[in-house]
């Protein structure tokens, strides 16, 4: 029989200077945002919404359900404060079961993903290098070393790898300001080729909703992934630090988003970039002519090293308090005595990613479920404030006022936001739900014949 406690386990003391401070959240939740996703998406937002107006408002009503979800997420971090806290709150509000199916697939969704982002770095570090792709070989190798080399920065500690995450997310978004700052040069920019595959809707074909409907799906995974944060709730210097860092950060998200959308339309037309490719080389050409095609490929390389950094950071807490549960292997709870890395998670967690950068970049046309997984999961995460409420879990934490009396409606909007997107998943590519919901019952048969008679501990 499973038992469900809330006893706290014996923790390696962490050290002040080793925790994280605001500034150090809040560009985690920057890094787990701005991907290379807003440098391509809005071509394909601009091509689904059809006119200017429904742009802008997908990509403001986006920006307002990712702030409601900052301030949802952000109570929660303070209800809950604990390391892998994205599987803690999915175990500790709902079962077991759940917590692991749940961040058992994402962990493996995760590996998969960020193997795929390092041979697409591997691609545009050679186009900066050399000017065309490179073979397979060279794109495995620089992926493998990505890895690598972030494996050896998070062994020396959440100091070291949060630093290095600063100093990598203040260079992008240096360039980022800078591709918006394009406004001012008063030029346009030819776009020089399309995608193919994004289908270009014409606005007067086609009814507003269902228009915003689709343009809805990429603008909200664009805004995703701050939910993480909630992953290092023990290893802030203050509690209310985690809080405070996801709320700034993503209000600085949503500044960012919508000043380089506006820069594109001014800069490229908003005609012209529907199905663009590579349309934030173009914002960068505006200031260095064919150069910035070169500084392009920089900043995208230097996304791929922010992403590794920050999925290696994260995804070994998951694991270690899947561990601490037994849940997951006994060895993957064990931390350093003076680092306090993790190790043996980081170690599995890195070779699980270089292994399948083997298989090459179409291992992504496999995780087409993870569309839906995320979606299911923000919902279903955010809706355990409702729970946490009604136990009046570490209510003493949280300060009264008006912030405290509107979270859960806001709370409310972001649940059904995500579930609407999940039906629009399910409805645009239903394969990939149905393999996402298999995934997830092999998982909790797995959950059951292994570890469900095995004492399972709920610790906090």
């Amino acid at each position: 029989m499973s038992v469900n406690k809330t006893t706290a386990p014996v923790l390696p003391a962490i050290a002040p200077g080793n925790k994280l401070n605001q500034f150090d959240v809040t560009i985690l939740v920057i890094s787990f945002v701005v991907g290379m996703g807003i440098f391509g998406t809005p071509a394909r937002v601009a091509a689904a919404s059809g006119s200017p107006a429904l742009f802008f408002s997908v990509w403001l009503v986006g920006g307002f359900v990712a702030l409601c979800g900052a301030l949802t997420y952000a109570e929660i971090g303070l209800r809950l404060p604990a390391m892998g806290g994205y599987y803690k709150i999915f175990s500790f509000c709902y079962h077991p079961s759940v917590g692991f199916t749940i961040n058992a697939l994402i962990l493996i969704s995760n590996a998969a993903s960020l193997a795929v982002v390092a041979l697409i770095g591997a691609d545009y570090i050679s186009d900066l290098l050399y000017g065309r792709p490179s073979g397979t070989l060279f794109n495995t190798l620089v992926a493998v070393f990505c890895v690598g080399i972030f494996f050896v920065v998070n062994l020396l500690g959440l100091r070291t790898s949060s630093r290095t995450q600063n100093v990598l997310m203040i260079l992008k978004i240096g360039l980022m300001l800078i591709m918006i700052a394009s406004i001012i040069k008063g030029v346009t920019v030819e776009p020089h080729g399309h995608d193919s595959n994004i289908q270009v809707y014409d606005f007067k074909d086609n009814h507003w909703f269902k228009l915003f409907l689709i343009a809805c799906i990429p603008v909200f995974f664009s805004y995703g992934g701050y939910q993480q944060t909630i992953n290092f709730g023990t290893e802030v210097k203050r509690t209310n630090i985690l809080s405070k860092g996801i709320v700034s950060g993503m209000i600085i998200v949503v500044a960012l988003y919508m000043a380089i959308n506006y820069a594109y339309t001014e800069v490229i037309g908003f005609e012209e970039m529907k199905g663009t490719s590579a349309i934030g080389a173009l914002l960068l050409e505006a200031w260095f002519g064919t150069t910035g095609a070169k500084i392009f490929d920089a900043l995208m390389f230097l996304s791929v090293l922010a992403y590794v950094n920050v999925v290696l950071l994260s995804n070994p807490r998951v694991m270690r308090a899947m561990s601490l549960d037994k849940v997951f292997p006994k060895m993957f709870a064990y931390q350093h005595p003076k680092t306090q890395a993790m190790i043996n998670g980081l170690a599995a967690f890195s070779i699980m990613t270089i292994i399948i950068t083997f298989f090459g970049k179409q291992v992504d046309n496999i995780l087409g479920f993870t569309m839906f997984l995320d979606s299911f999961g923000m919902g279903a995460s955010a809706a355990t404030l409702f729970y946490l409420r009604r136990k009046k879990q570490n209510e003493a934490a949280i300060n009264k006022g008006f912030i405290k009396t509107i979270t859960p409606l806001l709370a409310a909007i972001f649940v059904l936001a995500y579930a609407g997107i999940a039906t629009a998943v399910i409805i645009d590519k239903p394969t990939a739900a149905i393999i996402g919901l298999c995934l997830l019952g092999a998982l909790a048969i797995i959950y059951f014949l292994v570890y469900h008679k095995k004492g399972v501990i709920n610790t906090l």
